[in-house]
């Protein structure tokens, strides 16, 4: 299933759980420079988008298309792959939690590079064999998440393709964009069906792994079990979870 498929499908609802997190925000405005003109590609509902530059928007999805809000920067129906722009169109292309759905990433950073003179991507490090472990979740709950990303580009592979440097990014406790990690120490947030129908991975894993993650989430939280094992963060303003930035 492509990107656009998939939020075709899934993202109704996707802006009651999903917006921007203006800690993580800063970091990635930050890498953008001096850039005045900006591609968001894989762009969603606008989120992350900086409000005091010139951004074009990329989104292969007509329905997150249409819940862009009003005064969101244009968006162009394209996938990353062909991005319908001239060579060094733009100072800096962005791309925010979306190339683990292009189909061929790699291509994707590619185009990017090629029409921007400055990349900036946020993603995730799969490549840490310890990655799966340090989230409670993917580690107790939901081992189906290692089989998602079978034969998929390495971080390393991701960054040599553009050139880029890898700066570590981390999640505070509190954060206000409700991706896959965010409850990281809010584990009832993951009983919430709308958390869940706002993330791609449990649709990705199919209902029945989803709803069997759920039941021992909801059990273990009843009694006590969770806090037990994950004693350790309670102290934690935030959580090192391999999300990173490439910046080239």
């Amino acid at each position: 299933m492509s990107s656009a498929q998939l939020y075709d499908t899934i993202g109704a609802t996707y802006t009651v759980t999903r917006r921007t997190e203006p800690r993580i925000a800063a970091r990635v405005w930050a890498a953008l420079g001096d850039a005045r003109t900006v591609l968001n590609v894989g762009a969603g509902t606008g989120s992350y988008e900086p409000a005091d530059r010139d951004v074009t928007a990329v989104e292969p999805s007509s329905l997150m298309r249409a819940q862009r809000p009003a005064g969101a920067a244009p968006c162009v129906a394209a996938a990353a792959e062909s991005l319908p722009f001239e060579d060094q169109s733009f100072d800096a292309a962005m791309a925010f939690a979306t190339i683990h759905h292009w189909q061929d990433p790699i291509a994707g950073l590619r185009e990017m590079r090629r029409v921007a003179r400055r990349v900036v991507v946020f993603t995730h490090d799969t490549s840490d064999t310890g990655w799966l472990r340090r989230f409670w979740l993917t580690r107790d709950y939901l081992p189906e998440v290692a089989d998602l990303l079978v034969g998929r580009p390495s971080l390393t592979e991701l960054a040599s393709a553009i050139g880029a440097r890898v700066e570590p990014v981390l999640i505070p406790w509190d954060c206000a964009d409700g991706f896959f990690e965010a409850y990281w120490r809010q584990p009832e947030a993951y009983l919430d069906e709308n958390v869940r129908r706002g993330v791609s991975v449990w649709a990705k894993v199919g209902p029945k792994a989803e709803q069997r993650a759920v039941h021992s989430l909801r059990d273990d939280l009843a009694s006590g079990r969770w806090a037990e094992r994950n004693r350790d963060l309670v102290g934690l303003d935030a959580a090192e979870l391999g999300l990173r930035l490439l910046i080239a």
